[in-house]
């Protein structure tokens, strides 16, 4: 019998879309990281993505700083692979995103391939209340967003992280941020396998539909063959419908209370874990079998916890 496909299970624990009024589940201290993602990581998640937050307001802080208190915890505590993020937030200059995944040369590092607009202000629809200042005013802001990854931009952190041998988690939103990265994958600035993730839902990028999610992947498939590993993101609530439809064509998935903050219609997610339990179930019921942190590092090429810095 021919041995199950191995699916990758990411959990993105914080983001910095997402603000604290929105669930009290929501991770924002070095300590409730540190929780959720072992808890994540112990439901099935083989590779961790992690933003930092300002303890105090939640506030997204993109300091090496704020991620030295839980990266050497969560490190100790579980074999899953760590992915720093690059995004950091719409608002920060690439300087800023950068500083953490140089500073401690994760195995993974996302890197955005695309400018685009970046629209979190229908929130304000449903969130009317806030705890803090600055929650408000980061999504009445995002009407007048553009997300900047110019060529320059990605170049830059490509070229930053270029001697930590960190691989990418080539986030693409649209069609022709897979162009983008066909360019840079044709200069020889980045490497096979490619670990593509495709997002769907937000408002700025390619949408949800499940011809959007096809249309990524047989653009994927054309430019990249067998040079890259797909996995898709679907935007709140349609988290686990593309993620289900990632599974069966192949792909690997992501989840967690960065992309969405929800179990279910009108129910909250308690933890990270409970989305990773979710999923799991959708991959396991297609008769597929969830990636072991060290199969994800097989099948990605990682370098291996052993060789970060932190």
């Amino acid at each position: 019998m021919a041995k199950p496909r191995k699916v990758i299970i990411t959990c993105a624990v914080t983001g910095a879309i997402h603000t604290p009024s929105m669930s009290p589940h929501l991770p924002v201290t070095p300590d409730e990281i540190v929780a959720d993602s072992l808890a994540a990581a112990e439901a099935g998640a083989a590779i961790l993505h992690l933003h930092a937050r300002d303890p105090e307001t939640g506030r997204p802080d993109q300091s090496p700083e704020a991620f030295e208190p839980f990266l050497g915890r969560i490190k100790q505590q579980t074999n899953a692979a760590l992915n720093i993020t690059t995004g950091g937030s719409p608002f920060m200059t690439v300087e800023e995103r950068v500083r953490p995944a140089a500073t401690f040369r994760p195995e993974v590092a996302s890197l955005n391939m695309g400018s685009m607009n970046f629209g979190l202000f229908p929130m304000l629809n449903r969130y009317t209340e806030f705890k803090h200042d600055w929650e408000r005013e980061h999504l009445e802001n995002s009407r007048d967003l553009v997300f900047r990854n110019s060529f320059k931009d990605i170049e830059y952190v490509l070229k930053t992280c270029a001697e930590n041998n960190t691989r990418f988690e080539f986030e693409c939103y649209d069609i022709s941020h897979l162009y983008n990265l066909k360019h840079f994958f044709d200069r020889g600035l980045v490497k096979p396998p490619l670990f593509i993730q495709s997002v769907f839902g937000l408002l700025g990028g390619i949408g949800p539909h499940p011809e959007d999610v096809l249309h990524m992947k047989r653009t994927a498939d054309r430019l990249f063959g067998e040079d890259y590993r797909w996995s898709v993101l679907g935007a709140g609530a349609n988290q686990m419908r593309i993620a289900a439809q990632s599974a069966a064509l192949g792909g690997n998935v992501r989840v967690g209370l960065e992309d969405s903050l929800w179990a279910g219609p009108g129910r909250l997610a308690t933890s990270n874990a409970e989305q990773v339990r979710q999923v799991r179930a959708i991959i396991e019921g297609l008769g597929l079998e969830v990636a072991s942190p060290d199969e994800a590092r097989e099948i990605l090429d990682l370098k291996g916890g052993d060789q970060v810095g932190f």
